[in-house]
């Protein structure tokens, strides 16, 4: 079973009324953007996910890529002509700057794009992705003729590019990296060192690939801000923008992944016979700033890697509860099998998972939303409300959906029962798949721990309480509707009340930090459960309003109200844990655990 339908109408419900997509196309960078441009691109968009991109998920997951003893790594069968059908059609260049070669589409509709391209595929996505990230910070740092070397060729999608932090000395510790870069005589650099955990870092589905690596020059100083960050591609490039030479570097192996078998994760060595060519990104020992310009962006994209993979497990569980025949319902005529969907508790999961899934779309969108108002807004006051504010969701975006990946992929492969644990229906390779994102781009924890620490003392806590605020006031337009919404703005006002006093205490304790550490996660959890209550309930009021058939409205309500009753409840409990200090994570030795 790997069917996958783009939920176009919900992705188009979800930019309209959380991105206000109307609105950001007033924008002067997006009037060139209209309703019926993105209708087109989502539903072409869809089409070759469904053809050519979809089809090679389970394919994939079971070849897997090959590394090979000279270095290079072979794709799974189908891949590369996916691939170029994809570059091709020039999904990736829609959110990019036109002067390289880009459609100049607010980075939402790129990331809605994005959603389908990661539910056909979460492997094959990642090379995109870290394309992307790596587009990002060429475009931001580098100077005018690295940016017309790389990005023309980059945004089309003909070279790709990664990101070279890690070693294996230095995991989310990025200042113990050792990798050496030594001033060559005509301004460029020689790389040395080793880079673990390289997505995509070796393949055969473009003609060149762009490595930005993190290494330190002569004299820096220790740490984080010794970090420089440099241009290494695979294949140099001659003047007339031909590839020429192959550069000083190799992927000495892959790793073999618990998923995403399809997508090569690479040891790769610089400089083995004495060094890769590379190129100084705008300053030295900026190299970790210019680097959380990818990060930050590719935080949001992993975090649509849970909302992405939770969508196709649920979708084919879905398709499995129709069908399956087992038990008899209640109700049900005596001697009768009923599918597995009229059980209550069957449906007590489908309906768990799709609200959860609607509730990230709405958080994810607004969050790309507020990154391209914060780039491209009218005046510099709500530039810079916009910028707070994605700063203040990202870390939830990231985390709250990647966990939330896992769960309702482990839902998937329960209601499928005794055959979800069987890897022919493919159910269990979403499971296994999402388990990577919790931990990509810093894992939860970190992002916890920003949140705390750096995103909810921004303008001393006003950012937080704006956006508070801005949640509550849906509750008076929820009661002026009247009917089940008077119940959903209650549910929503009273967690509001719990994640409004759990902050307060989060703000007091910024001269005890390890208090705040202790409760970082279940407060983040708190966080991102408030902000899926005021989303759905969001959208089931949009829904209701006359403008969608009552089908449509009714399923949008339904979610909201289980959410609501199943959900939201558990706010007092998230409160109290994350206040609940860090006395007793310390009250054992080291050597009792």
């Amino acid at each position: 079973m790997t069917i996958y339908n783009p939920p176009l109408q919900d992705i188009r419900f979800v930019l309209d009324e959380i991105a206000e997509l109307a609105d950001l196309c007033t924008l002067e960078s997006f009037s060139h953007v209209d309703s019926d441009t993105v209708d087109g691109a989502l539903a072409e968009s869809a089409r070759l996910m469904v053809d050519k991109v979809a089809p090679t998920n389970g394919p994939g997951d079971v070849e897997g890529s090959v590394w090979h003893e000279d270095g290079t790594v072979t794709t799974p069968p189908g891949f590369i002509d996916a691939y170029q059908k994809y570059v091709e059609a020039g999904w990736g260049a829609v959110a990019f700057e036109p002067e390289y070669g880009g459609a100049g589409f607010p980075w939402v509709v790129g990331l809605a794009l994005q959603e389908m391209l990661t539910t056909a595929n979460m492997a094959f996505s990642l090379c995109p992705l870290l394309t992307q990230g790596a587009i990002d910070a060429i475009s931001h740092h580098s100077d005018e003729i690295q940016r017309e070397i790389y990005l023309p060729k980059m945004i089309t999608g003909e070279w790709t590019g990664t990101m070279n932090l890690t070693e294996p000395q230095a995991g989310s510790d990025v200042g113990a990296l050792r990798a050496k870069a030594e001033p060559n005589d005509d301004g460029s650099w020689s790389i040395t060192g080793q880079k673990i955990f390289i997505t995509w870092g070796e393949h055969d589905m473009a003609d060149n690939i762009i490595h930005l690596v993190l290494a330190r020059t002569p004299g820096a100083p220790p740490g984080t801000k010794g970090i420089s960050c440099f241009i290494v591609p695979k294949y140099l490039v001659n003047d007339d923008g031909s590839l020429g030479e192959e550069n000083d570097l190799r992927c000495v192996s892959i790793e073999h992944k618990l998923g995403i078998h399809a997508s090569p994760t690479c040891v790769m060595a610089y400089g083995d016979n004495g060094g890769a060519k590379g190129f100084l990104i705008g300053e030295e020992n900026m190299g970790m700033r210019y680097m959380f310009t990818m990060m930050n962006n590719a935080r949001l994209s992993v975090g649509l890697e849970g909302l992405a993979i939770a969508e196709r497990s649920y979708q084919q569980s879905a398709e499995y509860a129709r069908e399956r025949l087992q038990g008899r319902a209640v109700g049900a005529e005596p001697g009768e099998s009923s599918p597995i969907i009229e059980h209550a508790d069957v449906r007590r999961m489908l309906l768990t998972m799709k609200s959860h899934i609607e509730a990230m779309r709405g958080l994810l969108y607004l969050d790309a939303a507020n990154l391209d108002r914060a780039k491209h807004g009218a005046d510099d006051a709500s530039r810079e409300n916009a910028a707070d504010l994605a700063a203040l969701l990202t870390p939830i975006s990231k985390a709250w959906s990647t966990d939330l990946g896992c769960e309702l992929t482990g839902l998937g492969v329960q209601i499928f029962g005794g055959m979800g644990f069987v890897e022919e229906t493919g159910v269990a390779q979403h499971l296994r798949d999402a388990r990577i994102a919790p931990i990509y781009e810093g894992t939860n924890g970190i992002q916890a721990i920003d949140l705390v620490l750096r995103k909810l003392p921004m303008k001393g806590g006003a950012v937080v309480s704006g956006f508070l605020d801005h949640m509550g006031a849906l509750e008076a337009d929820l009661a002026a509707a009247g009917g089940d919404f008077v119940g959903l703005g209650k549910a929503l006002n009273s967690s509001l009340g719990e994640l409004r006093a759990a902050t307060t205490w989060f703000l007091e304790k910024s001269s005890a930090p390890n208090e705040a550490l202790a409760g970082a996660t279940p407060y983040l959890r708190l966080f991102g459960n408030v902000i899926g209550g005021w989303v759905l309930a969001k959208l089931a009021l949009a829904a209701s309003a006359g403008e969608y058939d009552e089908a449509f409205a009714e399923e949008k309500l339904v979610c909201a109200r289980y959410y609501a009753d199943s959900v939201l409840p558990l706010s007092p409990g998230l409160h109290q844990v994350s206040t609940a200090g860090s006395s007793d994570l310390f009250a054992l030795d080291a050597s009792q655990f």
